[in-house]
Order: structure tokens, then sequence, then C-alpha cells
């Protein structure tokens, strides 16, 4: 793809966070699964159906760039995937699992609020108003599911640094 104009790295940027969100949606059930507190499983399992909604939010953000919605592989996402797939499957007590779940579920927050600070500013500049509602919406959700991982991880680092 040709990235000529702002208009085009939004296009690109949108494709790869439609992609993001879709990877999301299949991970966050197996972190959800792994994790032992009840209120991180809750938390991960409200913020899967909030992650379902995103999908459909920025499916509906690419009707202000005239283009189809097409996914790009996130190839960052992807990463950050495997990297929690990979910390899953190590031998840890359960209240060092759920911090290392807490962790990697936050790195991706930070990632997906990058991308949406981004979009959102570009989508303001390029007059793209129902797009920067929607993914204003959806960074508001990642910044408010990064504040209940962080409240979470006090007490769970608390029960983690208890064992051993």
């Amino acid at each position: 793809m040709s990235m000529k104009t702002l208009a085009d790295a939004f296009y690109d940027e949108l494709r790869d966070a439609l992609s993001a969100e879709k990877q999301l949606v299949k991970a966050l059930p197996k972190m959800a699964k792994n994790a032992s507190c009840e209120k991180l499983t809750k938390a991960l399992q409200d913020h899967l159906t909030e992650t379902e909604e995103q999908v459909q939010r920025v499916e509906k953000a690419f009707q202000d760039t005239g283009k189809a919605a097409k996914a790009k592989t996130c190839e960052a996402m992807k990463g950050l995937i495997t990297e929690a797939e990979d910390m899953l499957k190590e031998d840890a007590e359960p209240a060092v699992k759920d911090a290392v779940i807490i962790a990697c579920a936050q790195k991706v927050e930070h990632y997906e609020i990058a991308t949406y600070g981004t979009l959102c500013t570009w989508a303001k500049a390029l007059g793209y108003d129902n797009a920067l509602k929607l993914l204003k919406q959806n960074i508001d959700e990642e910044e408010a599911a990064d504040e209940k991982l962080s409240q979470l991880a006090k007490a769970i680092n608390k029960d983690a640094l208890a064992t051993g």
C-alpha cells in the first residue's frame, strides 16, 4: 500500500488496529482461563466483551475513509500475545501467574492506548468526526481497563510477594 497522504497512513493504521482487536478477542479467554483470582478473571472477561464492541467500532470507523474495513496483520499484537502465551506456560504459583497475566495484559493495553491516541489525533486532523468519536470510546475503555488492572495488581502483587 502506498502512503502518500495522512489519510493513507490513517487507513493503514486502522487496518492494523482491527487486526489487533480481533487477535485480542481470541487471546483474552485464554488469559482469563489461566487466572486464579476471581476478580482478575472477571476483569479479563469484561474486557473481552468491550473488545468485541471495539472491533465493531473500528469497523464503523472505516466509513470515514471510504474504504473497506479490512484487517492487516498487527505484528506488534501478535508478538505481545505470543509473549503472554509463553508466560502462561511457565510453572508458577497462582498469585505469581496472576501478576504475570496482569503485566502481559497491561503491555497490550498500553500498546492499544498508543495506537488509539495516534488514530484519534489523525482522525481529528483529517476531519473524520465519526471515526474520532468511535475511536475515542475505544481509548477511554482501554485506559479504564489499564486502571482496573493496576488496582488489581496492588493486591495480587502483595499475594505474589508472600509466595515461595
